[in-house]
């Protein structure tokens, strides 16, 4: 982490206020779905929608990386996987008294558990997705 220049990632241009801008109208349309729509907003958030404005956006700044995007999909993949059970025990929780605050944070926990697995897991296999 300590190779990150966050000089730079604080740093904001007028391209950058476009992107906000953009991104956040897309997530704004998509909760607004969710108002009329339980299925077709799971469906729209199930998309990667923010892995591929993210990509957009990358390709659009260096077009000559393509094996930043290719690098940044391929961890999206591994990443995603520990996020699934969360999907499965937050429903289940709600059902059976849980409230959502506390059921959200110990989903949370549970899902940092499983991105920490992951990680230790697939090391062996030559994916090193939390280079040291």
């Amino acid at each position: 982490m300590s190779k990150i220049p966050w000089q730079e990632v604080f740093s904001f241009s007028g391209k950058d206020l476009v992107k906000v801008l953009v991104t956040a109208v897309i997530i704004l349309l998509v909760t607004k779905v969710q108002a009329f729509s339980d299925r077709l907003s799971a469906l729209l958030i199930a998309l990667p929608l923010t892995s591929l404005i993210a990509m957009i956006w990358m390709q659009a700044e260096r077009p000559e990386q393509p094996g930043r995007i290719a690098n940044h999909a391929e961890s999206t993949f591994w990443f995603v996987l520990p996020t699934m059970p969360m999907f499965l025990i937050l429903p289940w929780m709600l059902r059976h008294g849980w409230g959502f605050w506390p059921a959200l944070g110990v989903n949370c926990l549970i899902t940092i558990g499983f991105f920490w697995l992951t990680v230790v897991l697939l090391r062996p296999f030559g994916i090193d997705l939390m280079p040291k």
